[in-house]
C-alpha cells in the first residue's frame, strides 16, 4: 500500500509544483505537507486556498485509495472546503481520513493546518466523495 501510493504522488505533477512531500501513510489516512511558497499566496499575505485546497483533496484522496483494491485508482466526484482562518506560517499540513469506504463511492475528509514553529492553526476543513476509476 505505501509504494502504491508514493509511486502515485510521484505522477502528480502539480504536487510537486507545490513542493508537497507525504508524511504519513496508514490505513484510511494519508497525511501531505507542503511549504507554504511565495508563489502560492493570496493578495493579503496567506496561503492561497487553491494550495489548501489542493492539499487536502490529494491527501483525502490517497486516504481512500489505501481502501481501493489494486488495480483501481480514485478520483474525486465532488469535495467541499470550508475555510477557517487565514493560512499564515512556513507549512501546511494536510491531514485525509476516509469516513466511509464503498465499493463505488468513499466518502473522506481533510483538515488542513497552517504550521507556524510549534503552532499549528486549523485553517480548512474539506469532505468529499471519491469513486474508484480504472487506470
Amino acid at each position: 500500500m505505501d509504494q502504491r501510493i508514493r509511486d502515485s504522488f510521484a505522477r502528480q505533477s502539480m504536487m510537486a509544483t507545490f513542493g508537497a512531500r507525504i508524511d504519513e501513510i496508514s490505513e484510511g489516512r494519508v497525511v501531505l505537507s507542503a511549504p507554504i511558497l511565495d508563489t502560492a499566496l493570496q493578495q493579503q499575505g496567506a496561503a492561497h486556498a487553491a494550495l489548501s485546497f489542493a492539499l487536502g483533496d490529494s491527501a483525502a484522496g490517497y486516504a481512500a485509495l489505501t481502501r481501493i483494491p489494486e488495480p483501481q485508482d480514485v478520483m474525486t466526484a465532488e469535495m467541499k472546503i470550508n475555510l477557517l482562518a487565514p493560512a499564515r506560517g512556513q507549512r501546511l499540513r494536510a491531514v485525509g481520513r476516509v469516513v466511509k469506504p464503498g465499493r463505488r463511492l468513499t466518502i473522506v475528509t481533510a483538515d488542513v493546518y497552517a504550521v507556524a514553529g510549534e503552532q499549528e492553526t486549523h485553517v480548512a476543513l474539506l469532505q468529499g466523495t471519491m469513486v474508484p476509476v480504472g487506470r
